[in-house]
This record gives C-alpha cells, structure tokens and sequence, in this order.
C-alpha cells in the first residue's frame, strides 16, 4: 500500500486524507494545529465561491463540493445542512460566474430598501466545529492517522500533499499567498432558517443549529487574529440592518481567521509533492473537487 502524507488538518487537508484513503492510500496527516485549531474552525462556512480563482476550475470544483455536501446533509453528525438563502447587491448585475455549480438560481424581484438586485438558492451551511471532527472520526474510521507535529519542512523520499494553507509561503516556497483577515460574531440562535448576504459591504448572516454566525472583515495582508471591539461592533450593526430579526440577540463568541489567498488556487505536482493550497475564502466550497483532482495527481506518478 502506498503512503501518502498529509500536511495540514484544516478542511483542505483532512478532505484531501478523507478521500486519498478511500482510494486505498496509507494516509499520515502531519499538522502543526489540530483540526480545531486552524482557520477551517472560524470559518462561517456557506458554500460560496469567494476569493477564489480561475473562475472555471473553482465553479467544476464547487460543483463537486456542492453534491456532496448535499449528500453529507442527510446525515446529522456532519453537520451540513442545505439551506435556502438570498444574496442582495446593490446594482443590477448579471449571475455570478459560478451559476452553473448550483442546481437552480433565481432571481429576486421583491428586494428591501437600497439594493437593486438579488438572488435566491439552496446552499451547503455547515457547522465547521462538527463537520471537522466529523473528517477526522472519518479518517480514523478509513485507519488514517492525524499527528501533531511541527514540521520545519516538508517530508522528503515519499508522496506528500501539501495542504498547509497560508504556511504554504513557507512550506510551497510561495510569497504570494498572503492573509485576508476575517472577523466574526457568533450569536444565539433566534429562529433563523436561512442565510443572508451582502458581499458589497460583506455582510453575511450564516445561521447554524445552535447559533448564528455574522461577519465580516476583508483585510489583506493583516495578521493580527485578535478580534477588535469596534469592527465587532460595526458587523453587528450591518448584519442587524441586514436582518432585523437579529436585533437583541446574545453575542456567545468573538473569532477571527485568516484566510490563505492566492491569485490562483495551486492543484499541482511537482516531483513527489502535490500542492494544494490558496483556497481564499471558499475552502469548504472548494474542498472535495480540489481534493478529487489531488487523488488523480498523486496517483499520476507514483512512487
């Protein structure tokens, strides 16, 4: 059986394990920060193709992502969900780009005060705490193992994916990936049953089971992970605008992540090393279809 190692246990990561495994692979996860631990943990995690490029490879990538994550839904200890939900925009606008990944899209005719376009789907929520330990218990379940270990380099002499995410300037020898700072709210749960969004002040109302989570920040090149009071406040303010059924509700929790950006998501082999790294913020909604092409990639040379 071939070995492969993982480095990195974010989302990217223990999807790329996940499936590497089930196509019979002896799969190591090596990882500074435990699932828990990493950007993946903060993320609001609507399926959303955001800060993620080339256009037609993330759209087929999202696609994939969306049906599983459809089919994940029917089973609760993931802790996906498939949720109608409605972006707003303030200028008329013709569909995203990504329209062909959703099974339907449709458009918004009665729109609230100030916006001049909209649409409406069914998307992907997924609660990450939950979903993450869910890809772990998986990948232990598929006889994976998952490591705390902090790697100076990457491993040498055997197949590696490279799945470090914003580590990935040190570990991929790549400066241009570079953070965009996220800020979130997570708030009781006051009876929201969809999602909400406005990229062009990117304000996003993300409701799970328990809680509900609202954002955000867009801040490249910051590396600061500590939350600030004011743009707390100014999220609260916006997203309440957003949804005024959000008004009175207890905060439970402050986070923030910072999301690994690249002009382009890298789904490459170079030598024994398959990268994948630069998901921006669409991750989640990129991590199975970039996770099947990373399948086909170690198994196009191996060693």
């Amino acid at each position: 059986m071939t070995r492969v190692i993982v480095v990195g246990a974010g989302v990217v990561g223990l999807t790329c394990a996940v499936r590497l495994l089930e196509a019979g692979y002896d799969v190591h996860v090596h990882a500074r920060d435990l699932p828990l631990e990493t950007t993946s943990a903060v993320a609001g995690a609507l399926w959303y193709p955001y800060l993620a490029l080339p256009q037609d490879r993330v759209t087929a990538w999202s696609g994939v992502s969306y049906e599983v994550f459809a089919g994940l839904a029917a089973e609760e200890r993931t802790g996906v969900r498939m949720l109608p939900g409605t972006e707003l925009l303030r200028e008329p606008t013709d569909d995203p780009w990504w329209s062909g990944a959703v099974p339907a899209l449709t458009r918004v005719t009665d729109l609230p005060g100030g916006y001049a376009d909209g649409w409406s789907f069914v998307s992907p929520v997924v609660d990450m705490p939950v979903f993450l330990r869910w890809l772990l218990a998986r990948v232990e379940e598929l006889d994976g193992l998952v490591t705390r270990m902090n790697l100076s380099a990457l491993p040498q002499d055997t197949l590696v994916v490279n799945a470090t995410g914003l580590a990935a300037r040190h570990f991929g020898d790549d400066p241009s990936v570079r953070p965009v700072r996220g800020q979130v709210v997570v708030l009781e749960q006051v009876g929201l049953d969809r999602w909400w969004l406005d990229e062009s002040g990117l304000t996003y109302v993300i409701p799970r089971t328990d809680e509900i989570v609202v954002g955000g920040t867009e801040i490249e090149g910051e590396w600061s992970r500590t939350p600030d009071p004011d743009t707390a406040e100014l999220i609260l303010a916006r997203a309440r605008s957003l949804v005024p059924a959000l008004e009175g509700a207890r905060v439970l929790r402050h986070r923030v992540g910072l999301r690994p950006a690249r002009e382009e998501i890298r789904v490459e082999r170079v030598g024994n090393v398959v990268h994948c790294y630069g998901h921006g913020g669409a991750g989640v909604t990129t991590s199975w279809g970039t996770a099947a092409d990373v399948v086909a990639l170690v198994g196009s040379g191996e060693r």
